[in-house]
């Protein structure tokens, strides 16, 4: 199945509308670039919705906002809607201010989200409205179990009508019955900048080609980032790289990336499903 998925974001090849943040849209280009995408980062006003129409999937980030880019992703997110078109919601540092929570209630609010993708912190945030960080990184908060993280998940995802992805050590990926967690990845994809951002225009990509199939979709866009990881640190590890070589093994693992060769198969689960 994951074959098949993957593939069609090669032969769709979606162009992928991002309003995303000025720190990873480079690196979210190229990620959608590598997986068989068209990246396209258009944030006026004056042309989102017009972009918007010719795209296969939207990607929202919350990572630098301001209000002309609210403006822009409100516009942009109601005009995907009102096509369906696939809207993918990041809600980066949404603890971090005021501010940025007042913009996802607003977005919540006006915009349906196919799926949204945070971190611990961002999602526990976004489910309770209580700032559980003002950082970023994930690393900041006291994680809560994986059990009760699968419960928020699946309760946000029901309330929201989205898909719902806590990325982390483990991802969890969940819509109201289904439930799933993927244990591939590597510690040190936590040593580039913007990650996660790139995770989530990769679920864009792939709910983008397979617009009928969001769950599974959104699945195999977490499993490939994280199996790009792993293979990406084990080049690291031969030619004794740093940090800067990390960055673009990563990318060229998911340029490379062929899930019918992934040696001792997929390892992730389904959590529970229910009638």
């Amino acid at each position: 199945m994951f074959k098949q998925i993957a593939g069609k974001v090669h032969e769709v090849r979606p162009l992928i509308h991002c309003i995303t943040n000025y720190v990873s849209a480079n690196d979210c280009a190229n990620v959608l670039l590598a997986c068989g995408a068209s990246p396209i980062m258009a944030d006026d006003v004056h042309e989102v919705e017009e972009i918007t129409a010719s795209a296969q999937a939207l990607v929202l980030n919350l990572g630098t906002p301001n209000e002309s880019k609210f403006i822009s992703m409100l516009k942009a997110g109601q005009k995907a809607n009102n096509l369906g078109i696939p809207v993918i919601f990041d809600p980066v540092g949404i603890g971090a201010s005021q501010f940025r929570k007042d913009l996802a209630k607003t977005l919540l609010k006006e915009v349906s989200f196919s799926v949204i993708r945070g971190n611990a912190s961002e999602i526990t945030t976004l489910a309770t409205w209580q700032n559980h960080s003002s950082c970023i990184d994930t690393n900041a908060l006291k994680r809560p179990s994986y059990d009760m993280l699968i419960e928020l998940a699946k309760n946000l995802s029901e309330k929201l009508g989205a898909i719902i992805v806590i990325s982390g050590e483990e991802d969890i990926i969940s819509s109201p019955h289904i439930t799933y967690r993927v244990f591939h990845g590597h510690p040190a994809m936590s040593t580039i900048t913007g990650t996660g951002c790139m995770l989530t225009s990769l679920i864009g990509a792939y709910c983008g080609a397979n617009p009928t199939q969001l769950l599974q979709a959104t699945l195999a866009a977490t499993l490939a980032m994280g199996l790009s990881g792993e293979q990406a640190y084990s080049k690291l590890c031969q030619i004794q790289g740093g940090t800067g070589s990390m960055h673009i093994l990563l990318i060229d693992a998911i340029s490379l990336l062929d899930f019918s060769k992934v040696e001792g198969g997929l390892n992730y689960e389904l959590y529970e499903k229910l009638s």
